[in-house]
C-alpha cells in the first residue's frame, strides 16, 4: 500500500480513494461529452469509420484535461490535478 501512495504522490488512503474516484468520473464524463460533441459532425457511419475515429480522439484528449482540472476542484484537490497536468504537458513537450 505504502507504494500506491508513492506512486500516486498522495499523502494518505483517503485522498487516494479521492483521486481514483476523480479519474473513473473525469474519464467516463469524457466519454460522454464526447459522443455529444461528435455527433454534432458529419460522417457517413461505417463508411467513415478512420474519421470518426480520429475525430472522437482528438475531441476526448482536449476535454479530459479540462474536466480533470474541473472535476478535481469540486472534491478539493485543484492543487494535485494542476501538478499532474503540467507533468503530463511537460512529458508531451507542450510546455516548458
Amino acid at each position: 500500500m505504502v507504494k500506491i501512495l508513492k506512486f500516486f504522490k498522495v499523502k494518505g488512503f483517503y485522498q487516494l480513494i479521492i483521486v481514483f474516484t476523480v479519474f473513473a468520473i473525469t474519464g467516463s464524463l469524457s466519454v460522454i461529452v464526447a459522443n455529444f460533441l461528435v455527433d454534432y459532425f458529419p460522417y457517413q457511419g461505417s463508411t467513415s469509420i478512420l474519421l470518426f475515429w480520429t475525430l472522437r480522439i482528438i475531441i476526448i484528449f482536449p476535454i479530459y484535461q479540462l474536466l480533470l482540472i474541473i472535476v478535481g476542484t469540486i472534491f478539493g484537490q485543484f492543487k494535485y490535478f494542476w501538478n499532474f497536468e503540467k507533468k503530463m504537458l511537460k512529458k508531451l513537450r507542450m510546455i516548458k
